[in-house]
């Protein structure tokens, strides 16, 4: 597992739902009403990641970036609710920006951040695409599950092959895309090793073993 290193908090939240983590491992997921009880939830973090899992999330090359109209954009590719505030953020590993919206972190996710010194809200796609420089492996495979979806961004070296999210009721539907996406790119599961972001139940590591040559835990 990477070690976040103990002046550093990383907390991912999805609806009612969040898990923290803050160097050894991270936390099952915890409902919303444990926040002001969950002691690491406060300000003085040398460094805070926040992310919202949401599927309101796009890559734009930056040749094709234009930020007035980032909502237009947007709205090409998922769906907008009219309250949503549409942000964006360069990704220079990629040469693009990722234009998205964090409303759907809803209350907690606005809680959250103001407990940790209003730290900034992003989407847990542009965490996954910032994790990738720090995975060694050729085929670089990164995964979040909750709320309902699977979060995944796929790379083979330094080529960015996808990152996306799709509906995932249960943990056999998120494991069918996850081997779906595989296949398309030709990625081989048995020599490849799969990281989440996310907490795992024991029994769905273990069904991934089946298929991985490892299972391994970010940040």
């Amino acid at each position: 597992m990477q070690e976040t290193g103990s002046n550093h908090i990383s907390v991912l939240i999805a609806k009612d739902e969040f898990t923290i983590n803050t160097g050894c491992a991270r936390s099952e997921w915890l409902g919303a009403g444990l926040v002001f009880r969950t002691g690491e939830v406060r300000k003085g973090w040398v460094r805070t990641e926040l992310s919202v899992l949401t599927p309101k999330f796009s890559l734009v090359p930056d040749s094709f970036f234009d930020i007035s109209r980032a909502r237009e954009m947007l709205a090409e590719t998922v769906d907008l609710d009219t309250a949503d505030d549409v942000r964006t953020v360069a990704v220079p590993e990629f040469a693009a920006h990722a234009l998205y919206s964090v409303n759907d972190g809803g209350q907690l996710s606005q809680v959250i951040s103001g407990s940790l010194g209003n730290a900034e809200l992003f989407p847990e796609q542009y965490w996954q695409l910032k994790a990738l420089q720090s995975i060694p492996d050729y085929n670089k495979i990164i995964a979040s599950y909750g709320a309902g979806r699977i979060y995944l961004t796929m790379a083979q070296g330094r080529s960015l092959l996808i990152s996306n999210s799709f509906p995932a009721g249960d943990f056999t539907t998120a494991q069918y895309w996850i081997f779906s996406l595989m296949r398309n790119f030709q990625l081989n599961p048995e020599v490849s090793t799969i990281w989440f972001r996310t907490p795992l139940e024991a029994e769905w590591e273990i069904s991934l073993y089946s298929y991985f040559k490892s299972v391994e835990f970010l940040q």
